[in-house]
């Protein structure tokens, strides 16, 4: 008779996934989450067979739980320019002033880019987005264009907060949008 699992699959992945923002995508061995969970190593082969495999089941974990909060967001903003605004400091809050750890995020980033499955998530998402954003800015003459700028003054903003890192990175994000829609509504 199998053993019952003493962890659920979505709490598994969840402390895979803590492992590789705390010590890097490479250092996520069968070693160290078996250590992270309590799960012996050999455990952990018969769940997922491969690290490669995995880190992916991980990522996928990622890719799910960062569509679900996109989805979320998207329904609870206004669909106005300041509404887009919004949901892009939501999505902004998880590095709270803490540029270390969004730029150990930017190693996962080169884990999701590296693998084809991971690549087209984030393509999706992506795409996903982009609608989303264009939502708030329907009334303009080019919603989709404007809504790829934002998102990338958006994903510039994080960069640079990363580099500079002065206070909570939402407080950065938020300014640095509000510059955006100034330039673009005047």
């Amino acid at each position: 008779m199998p053993r019952r699992r003493t962890l659920s699959d979505e709490q598994l992945l969840a402390m895979v996934l803590a492992v590789i923002h705390s010590e890097g995508p490479d250092a996520a061995t069968f070693a160290a989450v078996a250590k992270a969970s309590g799960l012996s190593g050999s455990t952990l082969v018969q769940r997922f067979a491969t690290k490669a495999a995995m880190l992916r089941a991980a990522l996928l974990y990622a890719w799910d739980r960062l569509d679900a909060e996109t989805a979320r967001l998207a329904e609870s903003v206004a669909k106005t320019p300041e509404g887009a605004v919004a949901l892009l400091v939501g999505l902004s809050q998880d590095y709270g002033d803490n540029a270390a750890a969004y730029g150990e995020g930017l190693l996962v980033l080169r884990e999701d880019f590296r693998d084809p499955m991971l690549r087209a998530r984030g393509a999706a998402w992506g795409t996903a987005l982009t609608a989303d954003i264009a939502r708030c800015f329907a009334s303009a003459s080019a919603p989709e264009t404007i809504a790829r700028l934002m998102l990338s003054q958006w994903q510039g903003s994080l960069t640079w907060w990363g580099f500079g890192a002065d206070g909570p990175v939402d407080a950065y994000v938020e300014t640095e949008l509000r510059r955006f829609l100034a330039a673009v509504t005047s």
